[in-house]
């Protein structure tokens, strides 16, 4: 983003035809600030916006690029076409309000949700969407990963982003053109809510990225082979700066209450809850708006071995916490907090090192000689002292074996 000082130079800068002489830019300051000032011509020189230009006499200037106060006068003064042109549709006998729109955008996002928790295998997710979400390391085919736990963590707008930017990624490898692609989202963040657009100008590209727009929610279209369709207010709004408030309309209040006897009761009847619970609770009973589970030490052991840390289960339950438990300090109990940590330190107790094994060694002398010697090195795993056996790592074992042999040659 420009500088304060920077905008200000273009605006100031707008509507002068001319080229100016650097000397005159250069009077728009006091000598306290001729650091910014340098910073700022450098960053407008460098992206083009300020052209260099020579005046009679060789004096040095600068002029707005063309282009560029072309379009700028027509954002801040009006004219111009319309971005989407005469792809303004007309009305629409199926026209969808504000409330059917956020419902078909929530719709859409939870089952992208429900597929990485595994809870959405019957729901009709395309090829490239489920492609993407392998490839982005969400998910694999044991289920859900680390990564794909964390996603789940992140707000709706942070998650549209991440599913964006590695969509853009993948655009080279799926035959789209990238440039189409981020002209058709661009057109999406300067679209208005509610308004329904043609489809009759999109490229084939476009067409494309519709239908993948359409399966995780930016954009609402009554069927595949629609000629209009309607960007929702997460799509319009990821460029915007909108409060999460305002992107997230399923966002409710938290729904887990833990006890000190390990049970969790999760206060909901969304599936995506129950099944992101699932993933580190063993699931008791279901009523109806209640689901009882016990967090136990296999069920959590299954979580760590799908690379779910502690650390983010206690994220998790925090994250989701119901308003009644959130009066308690602490919000979880320290028992199950540190019984969690104490599960996680269980799988940590082992390691798994390549090695080789040195037996046949006849005497004491030449055994301690060895062990010094790989010990030394720092490639000493393990040893035996009564029954003269050493184990030395892959990466030490050319350089103790080559010393055993220069000894045993010796001697």
């Amino acid at each position: 983003e420009l500088s304060q000082l920077s905008k200000h130079y273009i605006m100031r800068t707008l509507f002068t035809v001319q080229v100016i002489p650097i000397s005159t830019v250069s009077a728009w300051v006091t000598s306290q600030s001729l650091k910014d000032h340098q910073t700022s011509l450098g960053e407008l020189t460098a992206i083009r916006i300020w052209e260099n230009h020579t005046l009679p006499g060789g004096m040095q200037g600068i002029k707005l690029n063309e282009s560029f106060r072309a379009n700028l006068k027509i954002v801040l003064c009006g004219g111009g076409e319309s971005w989407y042109g005469p792809q303004l549709s007309k009305a629409d006998k199926h026209h969808f309000t504000p409330e059917a729109l956020h419902a078909k955008s929530r719709e859409r996002w939870e089952c992208v949700l429900h597929y990485l928790v595994g809870a959405g295998e019957d729901l009709a997710l395309s090829n490239e969407i489920q492609l993407l979400l392998n490839n982005c390391g969400l998910v694999n085919k044991n289920g859900i990963t680390a990564a794909g736990f964390q996603f789940l963590l992140l707000d709706r707008r942070s998650q549209v982003w991440y599913i964006l930017l590695q969509y853009l990624d993948s655009a080279e490898s799926l035959g789209m053109d990238l440039v189409e692609i981020l002209s058709f989202l661009f057109q999406l963040s300067y679209s208005t809510f509610g308004q329904n657009y043609s489809t009759e100008n999109l490229t084939h590209t476009q067409l494309t990225a519709l239908q993948h727009m359409r399966e995780i929610g930016l954009v609402v279209q009554r069927k595949r082979k629609d000629m209009k369709f309607y960007p929702t207010q997460l799509a319009i709004n990821l460029a915007s700066g909108a409060r999460q408030d305002e992107l997230d309309h399923s966002k409710s209040a938290g729904f887990i209450i833990v006890e000190t006897n390990y049970r969790l009761y999760a206060y909901t009847e969304s599936p995506l809850d129950i099944a992101l619970v699932a993933l580190f609770c063993e699931m008791m009973y279901r009523l109806p708006g209640l689901c009882v589970g016990l967090i136990t030490r296999e069920s959590v052991q299954q979580a760590y071995t799908n690379g779910i840390t502690a650390d983010k289960i206690v994220n998790f339950i925090r994250a989701h916490t119901h308003p009644e438990a959130k009066k308690k300090t602490p919000v979880i109990p320290s028992t199950i907090v540190d019984q969690l940590y104490l599960w996680e330190l269980e799988r940590g107790r082992l390691t798994c090192s390549d090695g080789v094994l040195y037996d046949q060694i006849l005497s004491s002398s030449d055994f301690e000689a060895l062990r010094q010697y790989a010990k030394d090195l720092g490639v000493l795993l393990w040893s035996n002292p009564a029954k003269r056996l050493l184990v030395v790592n892959r990466e030490g074992h050319n350089s103790v074996k080559h010393f055993w042999k220069r000894k045993k040659q010796k001697d």
